[in-house]
C-alpha cells in the first residue's frame, strides 16, 4: 500500500499527566492514584478551554474540566500493557513496543560491585549513590561533590541513573562523556532504562542556590522490538522528535530531532512543525508538567503549565489539514497527593482529532499501544497492524 503523501500524524506527550489508577497500582506503591483529578482539586478547578472541547473532561473527572455534549475528539483512557510506570517503557508502550519484563531498579542505590564498575568505567569516584530526589541531591551533595570532585550518583523507583555535575567540577559535554561510557557497561540484567545527566551551576548560598540547567540529556537502552517509529521511517515516512521524545528511543527510528528541554522551546518547535512540514510523523514530549512541576508537588506551576499546552492545543486544532491526526496522551503519572515524590502507575488519557472530523468523536479505551496502532494506519503504513494495539479510527 502506498504511503499517502498528505498525511501527517502528531502524538504530544503531556509527561506525567495520568488520569486514575490502574488496577495493579497497589503493587507499585500508587493505591488511589490520580495525578489531574488530584491536581485539580488542590487548584480549585483546572481551566483547559481546548481540552475540554476535544473531550477531555469526558474521558475522565476532572474539577473544572467538565464533560462536554460533543467532543470534538476520539476520547478515554489508555492502560499499560507491559511492567513499570516510567517515561522509557510508557513512551515504548505509546510507540508499540511492550517490554515483556521489568527494567531493573535499585530501590537501595547500586551494588558496590556496580558501583566498582562505574569507577573504573569513567576514572571518577561518586557520591550520594541512593534513591533522592534531585534537587535534594544537588543541594545534599553540591558542596561536598565542588571540594572532592566526587560526581553526585542517585536514582528513584524508575529503571534510571542518574549522574549529577557542577559546571565547575564537569562542564556539560564532559558529563555526557562520562555518561556515555556509564551507558555502555549498563548493560545484561543491569541495563537501566535511563543513564541521565543533570548538570547544574550556582554557588550553593541563599544567594545563589544551586541550579539545575537546560542541559539534561537521556541516554535510555534501545527499544527492545521495532515500534511504529521505525515502521513508519522503513515505509518513507519522515519521523520527527521534538524534546526528550528522541533521548527515549536512543535515537532509533528518527530522523531529525528538535529541541525541547523546556516547554516553551517544544512548544514552539511543535508549533512551527504544524504550521510547516509537508507529511510525517511527529512525537512530542512536553517536560515540565514531570519535571519541574509534578515530582515537586508543584500544583499551580503544574496547572500554569498545564493552560499554557491548552493554548497551544487551541491553536494547532485549529490549524490542521484534512490529512493531519493529532493525538493527545501521557506516559504515567506523577500525583501530587501522593506520599512519595516518583511517578505513578495510572491510565493515560487519550485525545485523537482528525483534520477532517465532523460530527462528535466517539470514547475509546485501550491498550497505549493503540496509539501506534492507529498512527500506522493513518499513515497508510502497512496492509495490517504491526504493532500490538488496533486502531481507533474508523
Amino acid at each position: 500500500m502506498p504511503v499517502p503523501p498528505d498525511r501527517r500524524a502528531f502524538v504530544v506527550v503531556l509527561d506525567a499527566c495520568g488520569v486514575g489508577a490502574l488496577p495493579d497500582a497497589a503493587d507499585y506503591g500508587d493505591a488511589g492514584s490520580d495525578t489531574l483529578g488530584h491536581l485539580a482539586q488542590a487548584v480549585g478547578g483546572l481551566r483547559l478551554p481546548a481540552l475540554q472541547a476535544l473531550g477531555l473532561g469526558n474521558a475522565h473527572p476532572i474539577q473544572g474540566v467538565p464533560p462536554v455534549e460533543a467532543p470534538t475528539a476520539v476520547h478515554g483512557r489508555l492502560h499499560r500493557s507491559g511492567p513499570g510506570k516510567d517515561s522509557t517503557t510508557g513512551h515504548w508502550e505509546l510507540m508499540g513496543v511492550v517490554t515483556p519484563v521489568p527494567l531493573p531498579v535499585y530501590p537501595d542505590g547500586f551494588p558496590p560491585a556496580l558501583l566498582a564498575r562505574l569507577t573504573a568505567a569513567t576514572g571518577h569516584a561518586f557520591c550520594a549513590n541512593a534513591p533522592l530526589d534531585g534537587v535534594d541531591a544537588i543541594e545534599g551533595f553540591g558542596d561536598h561533590h565542588r571540594r572532592t570532585g566526587e560526581l553526585i550518583l542517585y536514582t528513584s523507583q524508575d529503571s534510571v541513573l542518574q549522574v549529577a555535575a557542577h559546571h565547575d567540577v564537569l562542564d556539560e559535554d564532559a558529563l555526557l562523556a562520562v555518561c556515555a561510557r556509564i551507558r555502555a557497561v549498563m548493560d545484561g540484567p543491569d541495563a537501566v532504562g535511563r543513564v541521565i545527566t543533570r548538570p547544574f551551576t550556582g554557588a550553593g548560598t541563599p544567594e545563589e542556590p544551586f541550579t539545575r540547567t537546560t542541559g539534561r540529556r537521556d541516554l535510555s537502552v534501545v527499544p527492545p522490538g521495532r515500534g511504529a517509529l521505525e515502521l513508519a521511517q522503513a515505509a518513507g515516512v519522515p519521523v520527527h522528535a521534538v524534546g526528550k521524545a528522541g533521548d527515549l528511543f536512543a535515537g532509533v527510528g528518527i530522523d531529525v530531532r528538535h529541541p525541547g528541554a523546556t516547554n516553551a522551546v517544544a512548544l514552539a518547535a511543535t508549533d512551527a512543525l504544524v504550521d510547516d512540514l509537508d507529511a510525517g510523523l511527529v512525537l512530542v514530549n512536553l517536560v515540565d508538567t514531570d519535571q519541574l512541576h509534578g515530582h515537586r508537588k508543584d500544583a499551580g506551576g503544574f496547572a500554569g503549565a498545564l493552560e499554557e499546552i491548552d493554548r497551544h492545543v487551541g491553536r494547532w486544532a485549529a490549524a490542521l489539514r484534512p490529512g493531519d491526526l493529532l493525538i493527545l496522551t501521557a506516559d504515567h503519572g506523577v500525583d501530587i497527593a501522593a506520599d512519595h515524590s516518583d511517578h505513578t502507575r495510572e491510565h493515560v488519557p487519550l485525545l485523537a482529532l482528525r483534520g477532517d472530523a465532523s460530527g462528535p468523536g466517539p470514547r475509546h479505551d485501550g491498550p497505549m499501544a493503540d496509539v501506534a496502532a492507529s498512527v500506522l494506519a493513518w499513515l497508510g503504513v502497512g496492509e495490517a497492524p504491526q504493532t500490538p494495539g488496533t486502531p481507533f479510527l474508523g
